[in-house]
């Protein structure tokens, strides 16, 4: 028994020296780590051991470092200047696009336009329409691509582009795509001629384990043809039904269709990340496509393991600060840092009218105890708590003031913050900002409203568990 609390003592103080000597953690992420190697102490170090630290690697790191600014140094013609920026965003606004420049060193870009989809099947006929016309190359990169009937069109159009002479490249993340990449569907299509990747791959995880995390993911939903048009948005590869999670169905995603130059910032995202996977440069692909007259500006964020920590919560907390009237926000996974919750009650309670919107059953039991320990604080400051109700609403938008408009990848939780390699379009446009907060709407009308007395009335077994859970919500 000595020997075992000896045991315990050393591997508490172990571990808590490690977190103390840690500069990049946020206090409440050291006091969740605390109280997690103190309850459970050999599990909570073992957990520690796993997931702990953010860090791909030494050498995958310096890889990843030496690709970006290789490819960044090649392709400084796409990516905008802050001696524009003043010229082509509204005053109110411009810190936001500021502030997204110092992660990626991309700058708004004006001129383009985008077409937002109605829903899945018309996403998946225009992006296979766009790849059969392709005439260069087509690049898709997806964090989840299942064999199902989406995930199987969208293979065999690269297929097809392939046959008739087009260079197509795919890419899909080892964990999430993990079936589609032992399939005869990923076969066909490298024995059909399309070049293919496995971003973060899973073939040596006791390596893995040692050396980075296996949850660190790349969790993009990238498509380029030929460097003049871009899919950015929330959805997979795969059918709204969703297989793997069918009962949650149906997966309620958003998808634009972009063109002009903000093509070859997502373009230079997933070249990086190609790049990284294959060793191949692809730098003279990165080409500035044509503005449209009248077309908005719009700037790529990149956002990942290897990036500056903390910068999407802090270019979330920097839009919200900028609105004036209104904000409306939809995310399946809200689990916010301080930064973000600060600056959505600070924002109600100068007087914007703050809309969020979330599932109102959701496919982790987890992140929704989580997520709903925040309510209270936010209905209290005044802000409005929508549960849509008819499928898992996994669309990630924001719109403020409609006039800037925020679609992509990232989720509001420490996954999207610090795990996973993410990309969004950040955007000034009042007619498509309207057109996305009228999409907004439609979440709205199919959700329940959340008010102070449904929070207060929840049995209070249930607001201590979401409680207890929020605690080590920092480490999610």
């Amino acid at each position: 028994m000595n020997l075992l609390l000896l045991l315990h003592g050393f591997v508490v103080l172990l571990f808590t020296l490690r977190i103390l000597l840690r500069d990049d953690l946020s206090p409440p992420a050291r006091l969740a780590w605390f109280v997690v190697l103190n309850v459970v102490p050999f599990v909570g170090s073992a957990i520690y051991f796993l997931f702990g630290e953010i860090d791909l690697g030494k050498k995958a790191k310096q890889a990843r470092i030496s690709i970006s600014q290789n490819i960044h140094q090649s392709a400084s013609r796409v990516k905008g200047t802050a001696d524009d920026l003043g010229q082509m965003i509204p005053a109110q606004y411009q810190a936001v696009f500021r502030y997204g420049a110092s992660i990626n060193g991309f700058f708004p870009v004006a001129g383009n336009t985008a077409a937002l989809m109605a829903d899945g099947s018309e996403t998946l006929d225009r992006m296979v329409a766009d790849i059969d016309a392709a005439q260069d190359h087509v690049h898709v990169l997806y964090y989840i691509w299942l064999q199902d009937h989406t995930g199987t069109q969208l293979a065999e159009a690269l297929i097809r582009a392939t046959k008739r002479g087009v260079t197509c490249r795919a890419m899909a993340d080892g964990l999430g795509s993990r079936h589609l990449i032992k399939s005869p569907l990923w076969q066909q299509m490298k024995d059909a001629g399309v070049q293919l990747a496995v971003a973060l791959p899973l073939d040596r995880p006791f390596l893995t384990i040692l050396t980075s995390r296996l949850d660190l993911r790349n969790h993009r939903k990238i498509t380029v043809i030929d460097g003049s048009i871009t899919y950015c948005g929330s959805r997979n590869s795969a059918d709204p039904a969703f297989l793997v999670k069918a009962k949650y169905a149906p997966w309620v995603d958003i998808m634009l269709r972009f063109q002009g130059p903000v093509v070859a910032q997502n373009q230079l995202l997933f070249v990086t990340d190609w790049a990284q996977a294959t060793g191949e440069s692809l730098n003279t692909l990165i080409q500035p496509a044509a503005p449209f007259d009248g077309g908005f500006p719009a700037q790529a964020l990149g956002f990942g393991p290897t990036e500056r920590r903390g910068a999407t919560p802090q270019l979330f907390s920097t839009a919200l600060s900028s609105a004036r009237d209104t904000i409306v926000l939809s995310t399946p996974y809200f689990v916010p840092d301080g930064t973000v919750l600060d600056a959505l009650c600070t924002a109600a309670l100068r007087g914007v009218q703050v809309t969020l919107v979330f599932p109102k059953k959701n496919d982790s039991k987890i992140v929704a105890a989580a997520s709903k320990s925040y309510y209270l604080k936010l209905l209290e400051a005044g802000c409005e708590i929508y549960e849509y109700r008819d499928g898992l609403l996994h669309a990630k938008t924001l719109t403020i003031d409609d006039s800037l408009g925020l679609i992509g990848s990232s989720n509001l939780d420490i996954r999207s913050f610090d795990l996973n390699f993410e990309n969004n379009i950040l955007l000034q446009d009042t007619a498509l900002t309207q057109m996305i907060r009228s999409r907004q709407q439609d979440y709205i009308d199919r959700s329940d409203s959340v008010s102070h007395s449904d929070v207060k009335n929840w049995p209070y077994l249930r607001r201590i568990w979401n409680n207890v859970i929020a605690t080590v919500g920092p480490i999610l």
